[in-house]
């Protein structure tokens, strides 16, 4: 019985690679190619928002369980609602209406998304060259969107039939958006080739 107990302790799961590599080697590369005075300036990234807006499709009860399924399946955690704050009469849109599903990542489970969209989702797009390196907002967040779900691997094609996009939006903490940029950089971002 003594072996019953020693059993159901959880096995702790190896930290997420982008994460290891982060600690143990971009804080420091990143310090001294931004030449940064204090290890407490260097980018860090600090959460990860997917989310997807419904639009048009926000009576849809086939988009919405698609979207919902598609976010749990992705991230391995269970989507929020997104409401609308104002009432806009040009979009048909009341204030609270539901119009989106969110889910934001931390720690781990954060690493191991971005892992995946960069070397596995990413590699998979239909004639991809890159992401533009104008979607960046002043504070140096990043935002990156896809057409359609079907990408994904954890997603199968009963999964994939009705199709709706995503967003990812990377929230960091950095100086300026080129900080934020070379700590993507790091992380294996695939920007365009820029023409020099």
């Amino acid at each position: 019985m003594a072996d019953a107990k020693t059993t159901t302790k959880p096995v702790s799961s190896p930290a997420a690679r982008l994460k290891t590599d982060y600690t143990s080697k971009f804080v420091a590369e990143l310090q001294k190619e931004l030449e940064l005075a204090n290890v407490s300036q260097v980018p860090v990234l600090e959460k990860i928002v997917i989310n997807v807006g419904l639009g048009k499709s926000k009576e849809d009860k086939k988009v919405i369980e698609a979207a919902g399924n598609t976010l749990r399946k992705i991230t391995g955690q269970a989507p929020i609602d997104t409401f609308a704050k104002n009432s806009i009469a040009g979009f048909k849109l009341r204030e609270g209406q539901k119009i989106g599903l969110k889910v934001t990542l931390r720690g781990d489970r954060m690493y191991e998304f971005m892992d995946r969209l960069i070397n596995i989702v990413m590699p998979r797009l239909r004639d991809f060259h890159g992401v533009s390196a104008k979607a960046f907002d002043k504070s140096g967040n990043y935002s990156v969107g896809l057409n359609d779900q079907s990408v994904f691997p954890e997603l199968t094609f009963e999964e994939t039939t009705t199709v709706h996009g995503l967003q990812a939006v990377f929230v960091i903490k950095a100086m300026n958006p080129q900080h934020s940029r070379a700590l993507l950089e790091k992380f294996g971002m695939p920007f365009v080739k820029e023409n020099k």
